[in-house]
């Protein structure tokens, strides 16, 4: 039955979600698929909280487009309180999810983490599961997303795979993403702008060739929208440095701290 697995499933339109932008969506189309397993990783260590930002973005167009408004389980291990900080009520509220909708499952352990989100992956009656992972547990393996994939496909639910401090590695996810921050447009009075992302698709199963995007999220209609190239200051790249994220994230730049 897993092998099974192996295949790619072109998802129907109603199987599927856009990301609601331009530039993403003419390439994707409809191949985003609800009811399937997508992996989210931070460029850099600095960049976790953007690839946090995203992958909730990502649930939340999954979600939206159910016609009903079903829970977001996000189980996360108990020390990242303490390294990453702790989703907070008005920050989900201000990005565009209804604090009531989300359930926050705390764990102690990847064993713990991978069994609740395994069994929260069951459950038909939830809109999407978001599983935040530290480093290379050796129980996160190709069989262990295999069974993660199989479940979501049973029960529609969409599966997010946030990954910190970790390098790629085997699974069967449809996409694969890498994350990295920009620089937000002020709000008058200076204001903190929308979130901003350059986000690199980097694998698609269904074989959609790798693509980079600027993208701003609008928390009111929970959608993103294109930032045009060079539209605002940007960081200038000492010699010899890449331009661009275009590499697989690495252990180095990811180690945990301490």
């Amino acid at each position: 039955m897993l092998a099974g697995l192996e295949a790619v499933r072109l998802p129907s339109a109603s199987s599927a979600f856009t990301l609601g932008a331009k530039g993403p969506d003419e390439v994707l189309a409809e191949t985003l698929a609800r009811g399937a397993l997508h992996e989210i990783y931070a460029a850099e260590g600095g960049d976790m909280p953007a690839a946090s930002g995203f992958a909730l973005a990502l649930a939340l167009r999954a979600l939206n487009g159910q016609g009903e408004a079903r829970p977001l389980v996000w189980v996360r291990q108990d020390f990242l309180d303490s390294e990453t900080g702790r989703p907070d009520a008005r920050g989900v509220s201000g990005f565009g999810l209804d604090p009531a909708r989300l359930i926050l499952v705390r764990v102690r352990d990847p064993e713990q983490a991978l069994r609740a989100a395994g069994d929260a992956v069951r459950c038909a009656a939830l809109g999407a599961v978001l599983l935040e992972w530290w480093g290379e547990p050796k129980v996160l393996d190709l069989t262990a997303t295999r069974r993660l994939a199989l479940r979501a496909s049973v029960s529609g639910v969409s599966f997010f795979l946030l990954r910190r401090a970790a390098r790629a590695s085997p699974s069967v996810a449809v996409t694969r993403w890498l994350v990295r921050p920009m620089l937000s447009t002020p709000l008058a009075a200076d204001a903190p702008g929308a979130p901003a992302f350059v986000v690199t698709l980097l694998r698609h199963r269904a074989g959609v060739q790798s693509h980079i995007w600027n993208l701003e999220w609008d928390h009111e209609s929970c959608s993103f929208r294109d930032i045009p190239p060079l539209s605002r200051p940007v960081v200038s790249v000492p010699a010899g440095k890449s331009a661009g994220p275009t590499a697989e994230p690495s252990t180095a730049a990811l180690r945990r701290a301490g």
